[in-house]
């Protein structure tokens, strides 16, 4: 058993999760993340190749994309918690901050060929750079608030937030339907399991009221998460990375076709 898994059940059994023992463990919220990103993938890439050019004159094809676009967003607030989960339980932060910039570098290519038609185009970035970047804030927050007190604390949180809001904003991370800006949308959320991670139904009723304000659909991902047991649920190393190659790897395909 690996240092992670047994911090994992020490903390467990001090909040008495084992109350909770059939919820969904961290390996079955990211199989329903991953389900939900296929959809995100497939209304850009196979919906318009089972049924044509996505325009007015094909409202079925349009339809079934927009639809599999909007369901896809309930993947949000799930992989923002578990950006959270992994940031309070990884041994090295370092490393967690750049294997998450190995995937979205790698997720880059074949996500501006779909969105683009270019294999590069710095107009667009793909939804794991949010996650990136608000892992960066979030690790910077925590540094400030342990180095810090008063005034200064907040007032430089305050100054990382907003960069970290901007930053997203201005690069255009994972925009949807240009109504949807995923990258700080997960921002919101990991901020919200960081600041109130200590009173679970603050957490929860705070993530889903974002998430029913946010078009609706990313308040059934936090639904999912209230069923969260706390438990990694699997118990080889190599299995996060097969998560970790999914999104690029469904990219690329995409991509191809």
């Amino acid at each position: 058993m690996n240092e992670i898994e047994m911090a994992r059940q020490r903390k467990a059994a001090e909040a008495g999760a084992g109350r909770r023992h059939k919820g969904l463990s961290v390996f079955r919220l990211k199989v329903i993340g991953a389900v939900f990103m296929a959809l995100s993938v497939a209304s850009t890439t196979l919906v318009p190749t089972l049924f044509g050019p996505l325009n007015a004159d094909n409202m079925t094809g349009l339809t079934v994309a927009v639809i599999c676009e909007i369901a896809s967003w309930c993947a949000v607030p799930i992989y923002a918690w578990l950006l959270f989960d992994g940031w309070k339980h990884t041994g090295n932060r370092v490393r967690y901050g750049i294997e998450l910039f190995i995937v979205a570098s790698l997720a880059g290519f074949p996500y501006d060929k779909i969105m683009t038609g270019h294999w590069f185009d710095a107009r667009t970035h793909n939804p794991v750079w949010g996650l990136f970047f608000a892992y960066v804030v979030l690790v910077c927050i925590d540094w400030i608030r342990r180095t810090y007190s008063g005034a200064p604390r907040w007032l430089l949180a305050i100054a990382v937030i907003i960069a970290g809001v901007l930053w997203n904003l201005i690069m255009r991370v994972g925009v949807s339907q240009r109504v949807m800006y995923t990258g700080a949308l997960a921002l919101a959320f990991v901020l919200i399991f960081y600041f109130l991670n200590n009173r679970e139904n603050t957490m929860m009723f705070t993530a889903g009221l974002l998430g029913a304000v946010m078009c609706i659909t990313p308040a059934v991902g936090v639904a999912f998460l209230h069923y969260r047991n706390g438990e990694l649920g699997y118990r080889h190393s190599w299995t996060k990375w097969v998560f970790y190659a999914l999104y690029p790897v469904m990219l690329l395909i995409g991509a191809l076709l």
